[in-house]
């Protein structure tokens, strides 16, 4: 794998993990399974295959991309509930 492809698959993680933290900390807030929860939860799924699409990434990366989210997702509701218990 060359390092130009390393350096556009970190990136991709990265932006995934990101946006997924202040999205995952607005969720934490929303009644379960309600519209507001259900859009937070899948709004930067757009996005993520925009870049994947932009970085000509294939099939293969859909998987640590997920996880990334979902990673961020958890992060931001872990923060929420930090902030809260204070």
């Amino acid at each position: 794998m060359s390092l130009e492809i390393i350096i556009k698959l970190s990136w991709l993680l990265i932006i995934a993990l990101s946006v997924n933290i202040p999205l995952g900390y607005f969720r934490e807030s929303s009644p379960r399974y309600s519209v507001r929860w259900f859009v937070l939860i899948h709004l930067s799924i757009p996005l993520l295959v925009a870049l994947r699409f932009y970085l000509k990434f294939g099939w293969g990366v859909i998987p640590f991309s997920i996880a990334f989210a979902v990673a961020g997702q958890l992060i931001g509701g872990f923060i929420r509930k930090q902030n809260l218990a204070q």
